[in-house]
Order: C-alpha cells, then sequence, then structure tokens
C-alpha cells in the first residue's frame, strides 16, 4: 500500500513539474512576472471549486472513486489547456497556471487523507518521510526532464506528458486502496451529511488554529515565490531558456527535498519532538528571509525559496500531517480538504491580491517588501505551530468519529 501510494504521488508530481514550469515561463512571458499577483489572486476560486466538486464526489461515490475521477478530469483540463496554447490563446497560460494552483493540492491532500487514515501516529513517524520521498523521486525526475529537454521540445509539448503521468497515478492510488482498504465515515457522516465541506466542524478551534496557521505558512510561501520570479525575469529574458532554468531550480530543489524526505524527517521524527520540530521551521525562514533582504540577488532569491519549498515538502509536510490522524473521517478528509487546499490558495491568491493593489495605489513597491512580509508571517507562524503540537484533544470538542457518530446528522448543505 506505501509503495502504491509513494507510486502514485510520484507521477502525480512528476507531471505536476511540467505544467509548474511551463505555466510559469509562458505566464511571465505573456503578461510580465508583474501581473504575477493578479493571477495567484484568482487561485483561490478555483480551489474552491475544485474542494466543493471533490467534496460533493466523496459524498457520492466515496474517497476512492472521487480520487480517481478527480485524477482523470486533471488531465482532461490540461489537454485543453494545451489545445488552447496550440491555437495561440494567450490567456491559457493563465487559465493553466490558476488550474495548476488547484489541481495540485486537491489530489495531494486526498493521498494524505488516506494515508492519515490508515495510519497511527506511530506508524507515522517512520512511513510519512518515505512516502513523500517516493513522491519526490517523480518530482525530481520532472524537474530532470524539463532542464534538459524544454528547449529541444518546447514548452507547450511538455504539457501531453504532464497530462499522460496522472493516468498511472490514478491506476496505483486506486490500487493502493484496494491494499488498504477504504477508509469509511461514521454513520453520522455517510453520504456527506454534515455537508460537502463540514463547515460545522469549524466551531473547533484546533481546525480553526490549524487553518490559520495553513495561511501564515503560504503567505511566507508567496512573498518568497514573488521575489523569486522578478529576479528571473531580470535575469532571463528568452522563453525557453526561463523554462529551463526553471526546471533546474525544481530539479535541485527536490533533490534537497528527497533527502530531506528519505534521511532528515525520518531521523528528526523519531528523536525529536513533533513541538521542537514545528518550531524550527519557521525559525529557518526567519533567518532566509533576513539574508534576502540583506543580499537580493539571485542566488539568495533562490536559496530562500528553495528551503521554503523543501522544507514544505519533507519535514513540515510529515509533522503537519500527524496532526489530523486523531481526527473524525469528516475532519480528516473534508475539513483537511478546506484547509490544506482552499487555505492554501486563499492565502497565496490573497496575499498576492493585497500585494497588487498596494502596488496599484502607492506605486511599485520596493523589492524588500517581500522578504520582510516572509519574515513577518514566519514570526507568527512558530507559536501557532507550537500550540497545535502540544493541543491535547479534549471529549466535546466533536473532532473524534465517536463524538459525530453519536451527534444528530444535519442537513447535506454546508452551513454550520
Amino acid at each position: 500500500m506505501v509503495l502504491a501510494i509513494g507510486g502514485a504521488a510520484g507521477f502525480l508530481l512528476f507531471g505536476y513539474e511540467f505544467v509548474r514550469a511551463v505555466s510559469s515561463s509562458l505566464f511571465i512571458g505573456a503578461f510580465g512576472a508583474d501581473r504575477l499577483p493578479i493571477v495567484m489572486a484568482l487561485s483561490p476560486v478555483a480551489t474552491v471549486a475544485f474542494v466543493y466538486g471533490f467534496g460533493f464526489l466523496l459524498s457520492k461515490l466515496g474517497a476512492r472513486r472521487a480520487l480517481s475521477l478527480t485524477t482523470v478530469l486533471s488531465a482532461a483540463v490540461v489537454l485543453a489547456c494545451y489545445a488552447a496554447l496550440q491555437a495561440k490563446l494567450s490567456l491559457a497560460s493563465g487559465v493553466l497556471y490558476v488550474f495548476r494552483e488547484a489541481y495540485i493540492v486537491v489530489l495531494v491532500e486526498q493521498y494524505w487523507s488516506f494515508i492519515n487514515s490508515s495510519f497511527s501516529k506511530t506508524s507515522a513517524r517512520w512511513v510519512n518521510g518515505p512516502i513523500t520521498g517516493l513522491g519526490s523521486l517523480g518530482a525530481l525526475s520532472g524537474g530532470y526532464v524539463v532542464k534538459t529537454y524544454a528547449t529541444g521540445m518546447g514548452s507547450e509539448a511538455l504539457l501531453l506528458v504532464a497530462a499522460a503521468s496522472l493516468i498511472p497515478a490514478a491506476v496505483l492510488s486506486t490500487l493502493a486502496y484496494r491494499l488498504g482498504g477504504e477508509p469509511q465515515p461514521a454513520p453520522s457522516e455517510k453520504g456527506g451529511r454534515h455537508g460537502h465541506l463540514a463547515l460545522g466542524l469549524f466551531r473547533s478551534r484546533y481546525l480553526v488554529l490549524l487553518a490559520l496557521l495553513i495561511i501564515a505558512t503560504q503567505v511566507v510561501s508567496t512573498a518568497l515565490d514573488l521575489r523569486f520570479s522578478t529576479l528571473v525575469q531580470d535575469a532571463i529574458g528568452v522563453k525557453d531558456e526561463r523554462t529551463a532554468f526553471f526546471g533546474g531550480f525544481y530539479f535541485r530543489l527536490n533533490c534537497v527535498a528527497f533527502v530531506m524526505q528519505f534521511v532528515v524527517t525520518p531521523l528528526l521524527l523519531r528523536v525529536l519532538p513533533l513541538w521542537l520540530i514545528h518550531a524550527l521551521i519557521p525559525g529557518v525562514h526567519i533567518a532566509a528571509g533576513a539574508a534576502l533582504v540583506l543580499t537580493p540577488t539571485l542566488a539568495v532569491g533562490s536559496l530562500a525559496f528553495l528551503l521554503f519549498k523543501a522544507f514544505d515538502y519533507s519535514l513540515f509536510r510529515a509533522a503537519k500531517e500527524m496532526l489530523y490522524i486523531p481526527l473524525s473521517f469528516d475532519a480528516r478528509y473534508r475539513a483537511k480538504s478546506l484547509i490544506d487546499a482552499f487555505g492554501y490558495r486563499f492565502a497565496k491568491g490573497g496575499a498576492s491580491g493585497l500585494l497588487a493593489l498596494s502596488a496599484m495605489v502607492f506605486g511599485k513597491l520596493p523589492v524588500s517588501v517581500y522578504p520582510i512580509l516572509a519574515m513577518v508571517a514566519s514570526v507568527l507562524w512558530l507559536p501557532m505551530a507550537v500550540g497545535l503540537a502540544l493541543w491535547k484533544l479534549r471529549p466535546g470538542q466533536g473532532l473524534t468519529a465517536a463524538e459525530l457518530a453519536a451527534a444528530p446528522a444535519a442537513e447535506a448543505s454546508d452551513a454550520p
């Protein structure tokens, strides 16, 4: 089961490297890096639509079939964007950029919902790192292929490979469900009785704090991403060379993440308390942001963004997922999808939109604004992460499967 879900993640992330590099390069070429905040601000709209669609399918079809169908539909959208780009519709690069932000988080979070439903906290300390490592093998391979072949194949043609990679991802994820068993909701959760999004669960302070934590992390990500993109635009003006640079950057990123996933993450999860791990990660980003303020070069900007992504893909991901393990089916699938898919993109889009609005009102922002914003968000991130790691779930918080089974079922709407 571990090999199957890890292999599915590998194929998914292999294809995502193509979509990520191509969409970034084509959008910058068509509209300029200065408009990235605008397209980022649109990503929450696509994400919440995708999350709700997943919630609807989860209610009607169950977790396994919902994952298979959303994977195949994602492949179809990537193919449609390829066809539009071949027809010289430059707007398709923006659509592809927005869609990439939605489909990857919704699919990845479905994998983790399954994993969190299949292992205890003790087992997770051993398997979470290797599972992310197997996924990273695919991402590493995808980044290498983009870096090596983008200039020869052309950016748009890489999207065909991305769409094809989603088919084995669907097959392997289905196999993982068959091998591990499909997690089942409590009787009161069946058929989405608490709503396709289970918004009523957010009466819990635990889930609210978890959502705020994700928002803080994505403000850091957005600030570093935007600064990195402007530095790339200033340094590389040719489209396919820029695509190859993005591919090379993500290849190096995935090499670092791979080592962290198979070596650093399993080791630290076994020897350090969870609260200390959650405290160390934002501390690294505070230091990286300070370095970027003092030395605003492409090399330092690449390093700061690489560190964020490498930790996000490995140690932070493995440690964060352990926070979901004790929770109910709806919390692990529906609330998690809202927090880790929509929350990610809402924070990224909201931060981007505010930065774009600020630029319209005050003129072009000083480049130091981005790393300073990343540092401030990291400072807010730290106490929230430590608090969640130390949180003791108590009876009456409405987060366990037993409590939901005993609760009266709500209408199949999303009213709290």
